[in-house]
Formats: structure tokens, sequence, C-alpha cells
């Protein structure tokens, strides 16, 4: 019988002693440790040597599952790490969660760097009292459907331009294809954001196109930057280097541009109230945060910037494999396309949340590309209690990695787990008799956390993703550039994952 479960600190000596098949901290095993080091050599050393590149970071986790089973220790320095990668473990992990659980920062880097520069630290660097002040100001306007649904005609509207802008591009050479979709999709998901966040325009496709790409290139600088820190010595904690003066100029050059647009919104919102012509349903989400008493201005900016920015590392990837694999499977792509047109009609028909409730193959589409191509490696903790994991005990304030994401391609949770089947997450009586099998464990696949520090931006960045495929679908029939390719798309780790090569679709008016 397997044992995971709690154990005070009180009793986790005893409980070792008594059951002498629970192992103890020190026996968790994982790569060699060196002094100072810890593991951080093996994203040094060349893959003859057994090392990793840092952009191989995900594959290095499924070694690591691989070589040493269901729990694996690395030291970073002096920082203790465990990945946890048995969903049951993960279960055990969330189980005891208060309302309040505690992590280490989203991105060391960004803490770091905000606190250098007095800001606020916002929602994914900060815990306890803090954390749950800013988490309950925000929870109304950014985790319930219906406020969010209030941002879907403008997210439609973003989405059409969008659609229009592939266009403009298609129509320049004779391939449709369009080079450049990675920075194209950037600049879509930052207008829709710029929407949500000031209801105007930022001019992306237009005026400011040339800013907007620069702030696109930033915050790519940003991720992939914070990605190597992570697997570095914190050195520039201690004195500068050139790659964390380098993030400090991506950083301040996104905040800058992104603050102004802030701050420029916030100013209108207060001269419209004094003026007594502040319009109920303009400014909602900006209107909401600055209503709140227990928010500050720059706990308002932060948020906001956060919201603002965040969709450009997270949704961004995502719906760019949604584009390859619709394209690698024209079959699942038609049927999509005929949901789509069932419930929406012809091109013209208004995207309303009642449409998309209806899109559930689409949806289906969105999940297993999440699984085929997960968005991120892990989810962080920081336990409060002592625990029993894969019958090694951890002590309470270790920092665990939950690291699910290695079985997503295994036929132990999944029948046929290497292909892309979208009904394995559809409901029986929506595929009628059918072979597909999903995993039922509950803490497997999980891509947006759990519990109360899920992530904030879900059911923004879930909306952005299914009015983007609707009107893509709607418009377009995707075709890989070159079908006769057998390599399957690999990731790249950027902080978060990665398409590791350009995705080069031709885009074949319906």
């Amino acid at each position: 019988m397997r044992l995971w479960g709690v154990v005070s600190s009180s009793s986790a000596k005893l409980a070792t002693d008594k059951v002498n098949h629970i192992k103890t901290f020190d026996e968790i095993p994982g790569p060699r440790r060196f002094p100072v080091v810890g593991t951080l050599y093996q994203y040094k050393l060349p893959g003859w040597l057994g090392g990793h590149e840092m952009s191989r970071y995900h594959i290095a986790l499924r070694d690591m599952h691989a070589k040493y089973g269901p729990l694996v220790r690395e030291q970073r320095g002096d920082h203790a790490l465990i990945h946890v990668f048995d969903p049951d473990d993960v279960k055990a992990v969330f189980s005891v969660e208060g309302k309040s659980p505690t992590i280490p920062p989203l991105q060391e880097a960004t803490q770091f760097y905000r606190t250098k520069r007095e800001l606020s630290l916002g929602l994914g660097n900060t815990n306890g009292d803090e954390w749950y002040r800013l988490r309950s100001a925000v929870h109304k306007m950014m985790l319930r459907p219906k406020e969010v649904s209030y941002y879907l005609p403008f997210v439609d509207k973003v989405a059409i331009d969008f659609m229009g802008r592939i266009e403009q591009e298609c129509s320049k050479k004779d391939d449709r294809i369009v080079e450049n979709l990675r920075e194209l999709v950037g600049k879509w998901i930052l207008e829709s954001a710029g929407m949500i966040c000031f209801e105007k325009r930022l001019g992306g496709f237009a005026e400011n196109e040339s800013l907007v790409e620069k702030m696109i290139a930033a915050n790519k600088q940003i991720f992939i930057i914070a990605g190597e820190l992570k697997l570095s010595l914190p050195l520039y904690k201690y004195f500068p280097t050139p790659r964390m003066k380098r993030f400090f100029d991506a950083e301040d050059f996104f905040y800058d541009h992104a603050s102004k647009f802030i701050h420029e919104t916030i100013q209108e919102i207060q001269n419209l109230a004094k003026l007594g012509k502040l319009d109920a349903n303009r400014y909602n989400f900006l209107s909401y945060l600055l209503s709140r008493k227990e928010l500050s201005e720059k706990d308002v900016a932060i948020i906001t910037f956060s919201l603002f920015g965040d969709g450009l590392s997270t949704t961004t990837p995502t719906f760019l494999f949604n584009l390859y694999l619709l394209a690698k499977h024209p079959d699942v792509q038609e049927r999509v396309f005929v949901e789509i047109e069932r419930n929406l009609g012809k091109q013209g028909g208004i995207v309303t949340v009642d449409v998309l409730n209806k899109l559930s193959l689409l949806k289906a589409v969105v999940k297993e590309a999440l699984r085929l191509y997960p968005n991120g490696t892990e989810v962080s903790r920081i336990i409060q209690t002592d625990l029993v994991l894969s019958n090694y005990m951890v002590p309470a304030n270790t920092h665990v990695d939950l690291n699910q994401f290695v079985h997503f391609r295994s036929p132990q949770y999944f029948h046929d787990p290497d292909n892309f089947i979208p009904e394995r997450w559809l409901r029986d009586e929506e595929v009628g008799e059918s072979s597909k099998s999903v995993q039922n464990h509950p803490y497997l696949f999980i891509p947006f956390g759990h519990g109360t520090r899920m992530c904030a931006g879900r059911r923004f960045a879930e909306q952005d993703l299914h009015v983007g495929l609707t009107r893509m679908v709607q418009k377009y029939r995707l075709e890989l550039a070159d079908p006769s390719a057998s390599q399957e798309m690999e990731q790249v780790y950027e902080t978060l994952l990665f398409p590791k090569h350009p995705v080069r679709i031709k885009f074949m008016p319906r």
C-alpha cells in the first residue's frame, strides 16, 4: 500500500523510527551535489557528459524522473529543491494548503527587479497576509466567468482585426505563409490585453506597431533571461552582472511603456470622476481596482501590469501550438469548423458566451494541445508542514516543484498518448461510443494550477484562446508549410515552454 500524508513536526522523528520504510530527506535520490554549485553544474555540462542546455530544462526533468523515480532532490547553491512527479504526491501537497499557500516567487529575477525599483511585488511574488489582501481584492474581477465575459465583445473585435492583419501579411506572398507568426500573435495578445485593461487600442496593428514590436521583444528577453538565471548561481544579488543588466534594461523598457498606458488611463478615470462624467460602463477593470480601498495605486498598477503583460508568454505559445496541431490534423480542424459554423453561423456572426459554451470540441482541442505541449514545467510550493512523499520524509519549509507534466505522454494515464485526440476530453454523450481514454487522476492535468493560488488570469487566457481560434478556423483553412516534414515540433525552455522553431503555416481562405 502506498503511503503518503502529513506528519507533524513533533511526531516526525517518531513516525520515521516506527515505520522503517519511510526514508529520510537525505536519502531522496538525485543528481550528485557539489559544494557551492550543488546540482547546477548539470545545466553547464555538454550533453555527452550528461548535461543539459538551459533551454532543455524540461527534458532534464523528464530524464531525472526516468533515472531517479517519483521524488528527486536538487541542490541549487544552498537552496534545496524537491521535484515531485507522482500525482498522488501532488495531491498530498495540495491537501494541506490553507487559505494562503506559500510559494517561491514565480520569477525570482523579477521579484529582485521590483524590490530594487521599489515597486509592488504583485500576486506572484508575495505570500501570507499581503498575498491574501491582493487576491481578495481581484477575485471577483478576474476569476468569475460573468465578470470576465464583460470583455468578450472587446476580445472578439480585436480577434477579427487580427484575422485582417493575417490576410494583409498573406497577401504579400504567393505561398500565404506568415513568417513572423510568433510576433504577430504577440501583437494580437497585447492589443487584446490593452482593450481589457485600458479599453483602448494600443495601435499594435497600426500607428504604434514599432513600439509594440519592441515591447514584445523586451518581454521575450525578460522570460529568456529569467529562465537562465533560475538555473544559475544568483550572483546578481551581490554585484551587477552583464546578464542582469540586460534583464533590468528589458524590464525597464516594458514596465515604463506599460506604466504609461496604465497611468494615462487612471488619470482619465480620475478626471472624468471629478467632472461627474465617468460612465459606469467604461474602464471596468481599472475602475473596479481603484474602488478597492485596500489597494494602493502601486498595487493597482502592478496588478494591471501583470494582466497586461503576462499573456505574451502564456497565451502566445499555447495559441501557436494549437495552430500547429490543427494544421497537422486537417480532419480535426474540419470537425471544429463544422462545430463553429453550426453555432456561430457564417462569417459575421457574433461570438457570445452562449456560442462559446457550445464549442465543446474546440475547447477539447485547447486541452489536448496543453497536454501534448504544456505551457510550463511546474507549480511551485513551499510546504508548511512535514509531509511523507513517495515514502520519504520532507520537512516543512521545503521548496517543492510539482512536475506532473512528465506523465502527459504516458500510457499509464492516457490511451495512445503521443497522438492528438481532442475527443478524449469530451463527455461520452458528446462523442457516442468511443475508445477514448483520459487520465482520471484529479491532480495530474491541472495546467492552470490548483486551489486558491490557481492562475489569476486563467479565464482571460481561455477567453482569448477560444475566441482567437474560433475566428481563425472560421476564416482560414490551416495547412502546414511543409507537410512532408516528419519531425514533430519541439519545445524550448524560456521560463515557460515555446515552440523551438518558427511555426510555419499557410492561411488558406475558406
